[in-house]
C-alpha cells in the first residue's frame, strides 16, 4: 500500500494503459465521476480519489489548494506513469492547474469541467460565510440551495436525479471537512496559466453560475494549446447534469492526445 492510498481514499476504478487521475470538486467525491468512468477504461487506466475532508478521505489539519496539489502528486506518483491524463471538476480544476503548471512535462492532457482559475472576491466571502453556517448548523442548512443553484432549469424538470445526486451528495459530507475545503477554496490563487504546457479541454455549462462561459474562455485564452465546450442546458454539474456530452467530447479529446505520451 502506498502513502497516499494509506492517507486517502484512492481506488483504481477499471482500465488499463495510460493513466487518467479523476479530481472531484468542492462538496463531491470520486464518484462525482462514475458516469465518465464506465466509458473511459475501455481505454485508459483510471485513478480516483477524494480530496482530504471530502467524501470518505479523513479530514486533516491545514487543508488548502497547496495540500490538495500535493496530494495529486502523490496520487500521480502511486501510478507509476512518466506521464498522465488529468481530469478535473470545479475546484479540483484549480488543482489540476497547479500541477499541469509545476510538472508541465508530466501531464499528458487536461479536461477541466465547470473551470475557473479563482474565485472572485464575492464568491470568497460567500464561501467563508458558508464554512461558518455549516460549522453551526451541519450541511441540512445549504446542501438543498447549492444543489438547486448549482443546476439547470432543464436539468430540474428533466433530470431531477442528478440534483439528487448532487444534493446526496453534499448531504454526505462531513460538516468540519466541507468548511475546510470552503475555506480553502476562498483562499485559493490562480496557477501560472502561461507554464501550462498540454492540451487542455475546458467543458462548461450554459448556465453555469459558478464557471460562467466567459470565465472559460478567458481561460482558454491565457493556455496555448485550449479549447472550449459549451454544453447546453447544464449547469456547474456537468459530469452529471450531462453525462452523455461529457463522455463524448472526453472520449474524443483523450484518443487524440492519449497518442503523445510515452
Amino acid at each position: 500500500m502506498s502513502e497516499i492510498s494509506r492517507k486517502l481514499f484512492l481506488e483504481e476504478a477499471g482500465g488499463k494503459g495510460e493513466p487518467l487521475i479523476f479530481v472531484h470538486g468542492l462538496g463531491g467525491s470520486s464518484n462525482t465521476w462514475y458516469p465518465q468512468a464506465q466509458v473511459l477504461k475501455r481505454d485508459l487506466r483510471l485513478i480516483c480519489f477524494d480530496l482530504a475532508g471530502s467524501g470518505r478521505s479523513p479530514v486533516t489539519e491545514n487543508i488548502s489548494i497547496a495540500s490538495h496539489l500535493d496530494d495529486l502528486l502523490g496520487v500521480i506518483e502511486y501510478s507509476g506513469a512518466k506521464r498522465v491524463h488529468l481530469a478535473g471538476h470545479s475546484m479540483g480544476t484549480i488543482v489540476c492547474q497547479h500541477a499541469a503548471a509545476k510538472i508541465p512535462d508530466r501531464i499528458a492532457s487536461m479536461v477541466l469541467v465547470g473551470p475557473f482559475p479563482e474565485p472572485p472576491e464575492p464568491a470568497r466571502i460567500a464561501l467563508r460565510e458558508r464554512a461558518a453556517k455549516v460549522r453551526s448548523d451541519g450541511m441540512r442548512a445549504v446542501a438543498g440551495a447549492i444543489a438547486a443553484a448549482g443546476t439547470s432549469a432543464d436539468t430540474k424538470i428533466n433530470h431531477p436525479t442528478a440534483v439528487a445526486f448532487a444534493l446526496e451528495s453534499l448531504m454526505a459530507q462531513n460538516p468540519e471537512g466541507y468548511a475546510r475545503n470552503c475555506e480553502a477554496l476562498a483562499a485559493a490563487v490562480a496557477a501560472d496559466l502561461s507554464a501550462i504546457q498540454c492540451p487542455v479541454l475546458l467543458l462548461t455549462g450554459d448556465e453555469d453560475r459558478t464557471a460562467p462561459v466567459a470565465v472559460a474562455r478567458a481561460l482558454a485564452s491565457a493556455m496555448p494549446n485550449s479549447e472550449v465546450q459549451i454544453l447546453a442546458g447544464c449547469g456547474h454539474w456537468a459530469p452529471i447534469e450531462r453525462p452523455k456530452q461529457v463522455n463524448y467530447a472526453m472520449s474524443l479529446f483523450t484518443a487524440r492526445n492519449k497518442k503523445k505520451t510515452t
